[in-house]
């Protein structure tokens, strides 16, 4: 039994709150913790488990009769010669319950036992109290057993033993690392935040990327959005993010992406540093729609357990799209009328409970600053959901595909992208540089067509002239190789030397060699007299 003994037991040294018995006494110590485990075994029910039959499937939806569940809850299919399968209510209809299911239904058929499920329980260790804590106990159970043990509620393991893991929607390794240790199981469900009691945004965080410092900056605990269609360089920018920004702790939420960006994002973009202070929730494009709304879920209460630790926490969940199209695929099977190009009412429900849940903690204690990369459809920036994800975030970034088939990158269009809080996190020097900047990218951009086809005459509009000027080197300033981190600092000199760059006022040179060359009067160079050869 010495395997089991924490950290305090073998130095003797007793529990904070001075409950437990002390070394001097190993045999209180064995009654206490056997104590502790007959408190366990012996918790009251307060209601009897009541089991149903599987009598529909349609679709993704099974129907069940016989069972009293409420929605959310926990069930387990099982029939005999199968593996067990979870489920999830999530709606009834009389005494009908309908299921969506967390894995394959392969082999179920019409009888099989469908029964409330106990949630996620951390095993009793030696030296841990029920009803508090002790230093370096393995596990640190939060609440009383009768309540961990409520039939049916959905309990996920939180604490700092994710930090460096990748875990699925149900809190489960993938990583190969064994089983997750110093943690706690919540549920995730918890009650909004009174925005009275929030801090608001007034710091700005360093991202990394010069153009988002410069002309969108962020505030901690600022909530924004990447929007672009496939391929225009989402991941890639979210990335850089993840591996630039100023945070205590990242979570990376990828719902309903690609599989093989899990790996790669954890070894190619994170790193081993960065992955020291990371917890990766991932569930792919294959997993069931139960599994990628429980995704990004899950990827928030994690979140939020740092920042209620008063840890400055960077979400980055990929994509805020899947998730919604999660939702629709649930609402649809169970008998939700569409609305606005096929989604029904509920997923606009649902984004801003989700997205309402970070920001800035309780009173100034810790944040969480967010980004959610939404997929526009078609670039179609117009889309339900993209309009619906603008209208309640604290920011927008817009990648365009044109900026990305040029080779420009990060692709970001910042004549269509804003950041909501930038003018209450920068002082009055940096708006008014960034406002410059924008001007006289705007003014390009109007007389594009005109330059292009070479019907502009230079001089004819001093502001135009300008914008030609600075044109290239705007641009310059503008892309980053994904390698490169730029500070705030940086970024907000780089803009000023760009903005302020003076017209050189010496006619052009051909090389630079004649520019430093004296010429003695009335003696022609022999680069000067190959000029108008090379001309």
């Amino acid at each position: 039994m010495a395997d089991v003994l924490p950290e305090d037991a073998a130095h003797g040294e007793p529990s904070p709150g001075g409950s437990e018995p002390s070394r001097a006494q190993p045999g209180a110590r064995w009654r206490h913790f056997l104590d502790q485990a007959r408190q366990q075994a012996s918790a009251p029910q307060t209601t009897l488990d009541s089991g149903g039959t599987l009598t529909r499937l349609t679709g993704l939806v099974l129907e069940a009769a016989g069972i009293r569940a409420s929605v959310g809850s926990q069930c387990l299919i099982t029939q005999p010669g199968q593996s067990p399968v979870l489920a999830e209510v999530v709606g009834f209809a009389g005494d009908r319950a309908y299921l969506m299911p967390a894995g394959d239904v392969q082999g179920l058929s019409s009888g099989a036992t469908v029964m409330p499920t106990a949630p996620y329980v951390p095993p009793l260790r030696l030296g841990a109290d029920w009803t508090g804590t002790a230093e370096g106990a393995a596990v640190r159970p939060a609440a009383s057993p009768s309540h961990l043990m409520a039939s049916g509620q959905l309990r996920l393991p939180l604490g700092e033993g994710l930090l460096g893991r990748v875990v699925d929607a149900q809190g489960q390794p993938m990583d190969h690392r064994g089983p997750l240790s110093n943690v706690v199981s919540r549920p995730l469900d918890r009650s909004p935040l009174n925005a009275m009691d929030r801090a608001p945004v007034r710091e700005p965080l360093d991202t990394g990327v010069r153009s988002i410092n410069a002309l969108l900056t962020v505030g901690r605990g600022q909530r924004l959005g990447l929007f672009a269609g496939a391929g225009v360089g989402k991941s890639v920018l979210l990335g850089m993010m993840a591996r630039y920004t100023e945070a205590e702790i990242i979570v990376v939420g990828l719902v309903g992406e690609r599989g093989r960006e899990v790996k790669e994002f954890i070894e190619d973009i994170l790193g081993e540093e960065g992955r020291r202070r990371s917890v990766v929730v991932a569930a792919p494009a294959d997993a069931p729609p139960l599994l990628r709304l429980q995704a990004a879920g899950y990827a928030t209460g994690v979140a939020e357990y740092f920042r209620d630790q008063g840890k400055h926490v960077l979400l980055l969940m990929d994509s805020l799209t899947r998730y919604a199209m999660a939702q629709r695929e649930i609402a649809l099977a169970v008998g939700e009328p569409p609305a606005t190009k096929g989604y029904p009412p509920s997923c606009f429900a649902k984004l801003p409970q989700l997205v309402e849940r970070s920001g800035n903690g309780l009173n100034g204690v810790g944040s969480i600053t967010a980004f959610y990369t939404v997929l526009a459809e078609g670039d179609d920036q117009q889309d339900p959901i993209a309009d619906a994800a603008r209208a309640i975030l604290d920011g927008h970034i817009v990648l365009t595909r044109a900026l990305a088939e040029a080779g420009h990158y990060p692709a970001i269009d910042i004549a269509q992208s804003a950041s909501r809080v930038m003018h209450n996190v920068v002082s009055k020097e940096h708006f008014e540089l960034a406002r410059q900047f924008r001007g006289i990218s705007s003014r390009y951009e109007r007389g594009r067509d005109l330059i292009q086809i070479g019907a502009y005459v230079p001089g004819a509009d001093p502001g135009l002239d300008e914008s030609i000027r600075l044109h290239e080197p705007m641009m310059a300033f503008l892309q980053q190789d994904m390698y490169q981190g730029v500070t705030l600092s940086e970024s907000l000199a780089g803009m000023a030397v760009v903005v302020q760059r003076e017209p050189n006022p010496q006619p052009a040179r051909p090389n630079a060699a004649q520019a430093q060359r004296p010429i003695q009067p009335g003696v022609q160079s022999q680069a000067g007299r190959g000029q108008g050869v090379a001309a």
